[in-house]
């Protein structure tokens, strides 16, 4: 029997899906299932979000946001941490932050797990700097390293404990090294 070939889903059918556990985002007309987080990766994930939120919070200079779903320049990702400068978060009629966010975080952190692809988590880090991210993090709790993506420059690889993790100039005051970094891990 032959099958004939099924056409593939525009980014606006996409968003009509039901949102999938763990999330599934949309890259170059393929929906890609992201892998379930796992302990290293939550553990990171939240020290993170804590740690930048607790700097730009409270003086509404940004906002760092889990898991977020973000539509733009073609895709629909969802970062494992989206970082947004105040000024750029999304809110709806009544004030509040909006449901959609319809455009680039300003600093996208992803935290690789176990089998997945680093290429594909790159290249949404790329997709990000193209359409005017300031900042990609790649950090691979395995090898306990950081890749660091500037926008328009060429990507850092950090593996040392002292070494100090370039920042987005939204949290300048906002320090970690490398060793801090993985200290997290450690219970």
């Amino acid at each position: 029997m032959v099958k004939s070939p099924t056409k593939p889903l525009t980014l606006e059918e996409f968003l009509k899906l039901p949102e999938t556990k763990p999330s599934s985002e949309y890259i170059n007309g393929q929906i890609i299932q992201k892998q379930m987080p796992q302990g290293k990766h939550s553990k990171l994930r939240c020290e993170l979000l804590s740690l930048i939120n607790e700097v730009v919070e409270s003086r509404k200079i940004a906002l760092a946001f889990p898991e977020l779903r973000c539509t733009f320049g073609g895709r629909s990702i969802v970062p494992d941490v989206a970082v947004f400068a105040w000024e750029r978060i999304p809110i709806d009629e009544h004030g509040d932050v909006a449901n959609l966010f319809k455009t680039h975080p300003d600093w996208r952190i992803e935290i690789l797990s176990p089998d997945q692809s680093q290429t594909k988590v790159t290249g949404n880090i790329l997709h990000c700097l193209k359409h005017g991210s300031r900042l990609g993090w790649l950090i691979d709790p395995g090898d306990r390293s950081v890749l660091v993506y500037p926008p328009k420059q060429q990507p850092e690889l950090l593996q040392e404990e002292q070494e100090i993790l370039p920042v987005s100039d939204l949290v300048s005051d906002f320090q970690l090294t490398v060793g801090q970094l993985f200290g997290w891990l450690k219970l």
